[in-house]
C-alpha cells in the first residue's frame, strides 16, 4: 500500500498555479440607489458567466473575491476568495454574487479606505502570481481623504488597480479622469460605463482585457 501511495504521488499531475487573484471592489455609497445596486450585482453575475470570461477564469485558475465599500470604516468582504477550477465554480460564484445583500446604505464615498481594505485581503492568496483590484464607482472621494496614500500602499504591495468609472450621460468624464489620475496604478487602466445600464457589458470587456493579456 505504501508503494502504491508513493507511485500515486509521483504520477499525479500538479495543480495548475493561480495566475491571478482578482478582487472586485464595488461602490455601495449613498449615490447608488436600490435599483442601481441590483444592476451592479446582476451585471457582475452576467459578466462572470459570459462564456469567454468563464473560460478565461478557469483557464487561469483565477481566485475571485468581492468587497463592498462606502464611507470611512464601511468596508466588507461579501464573497471570500474562491478558486475558479471548473465551469461549475464560476456558475456558483456568479449565483452568489446575484444574491449578495447590500452592506451599507446612504453614506459617503471613501475611496482610499476601500482600497486599503482591499489591499489587506490579498494576504489570503499569496500563491497567485498577479494580484489585481477592480474598483468600480460613480463618485470621487469625499471622506477619509486617503486615496493617494492607499494607492502608494497598493503599489508597494505589488498590486495592480484597474477601475470602472460609472459616468452620467453627457460629454464630461469626471469620474474617469479621477480614477485615471488618482487611483489606477502604473500599467493599470480605466474603462467607462455610461450609467449602470452599461455596467455588465463594460465589466465583461474589462475582465477579458485583464484575463487574456499579460498583466504588468
Amino acid at each position: 500500500m505504501l508503494r502504491a501511495a508513493l507511485l500515486l504521488c509521483l504520477t499525479a499531475q500538479p495543480a495548475a498555479p493561480c495566475e491571478t487573484a482578482l478582487l472586485l471592489s464595488i461602490d455601495v455609497s449613498g449615490s447608488i440607489d436600490a435599483g442601481e445596486y441590483r444592476l451592479q450585482t446582476e451585471g457582475l453575475a452576467a459578466a462572470l458567466t459570459n462564456p469567454e470570461v468563464a473560460e478565461a477564469l478557469v483557464g487561469g485558475q483565477v481566485a475571485l473575491a468581492v468587497i463592498q465599500w462606502s464611507g470611512v470604516d464601511e468596508q466588507a468582504l461579501v464573497l471570500s476568495w474562491r478558486r475558479m477550477l471548473a465551469p461549475e465554480d464560476v456558475t456558483r460564484f456568479a449565483a452568489r454574487a446575484t444574491a449578495i445583500p447590500r452592506s451599507f446604505t446612504g453614506s459617503d464615498t471613501a475611496v482610499g479606505q476601500g482600497l486599503r481594505f482591499a489591499t489587506a485581503q490579498f494576504a489570503a492568496v499569496p500563491d497567485c502570481r498577479n494580484k489585481v483590484i477592480d474598483v468600480s464607482g460613480d463618485g470621487q472621494e469625499n471622506a477619509g481623504f486617503s486615496d493617494a496614500r492607499a494607492r502608494r500602499e497598493a503599489i508597494a504591495a505589488g498590486l495592480m488597480i484597474n477601475a470602472i468609472a460609472i459616468e452620467e450621460p453627457g460629454p464630461a468624464f469626471p469620474i474617469t479622469t479621477y480614477y485615471r489620475n488618482w487611483i489606477i496604478t502604473p500599467g493599470g487602466f480605466v474603462v467607462t460605463a455610461r450609467g449602470l445600464q452599461d455596467y455588465a457589458a463594460t465589466l465583461r470587456q474589462k475582465l477579458l482585457r485583464e484575463l487574456t493579456r499579460p498583466i504588468g
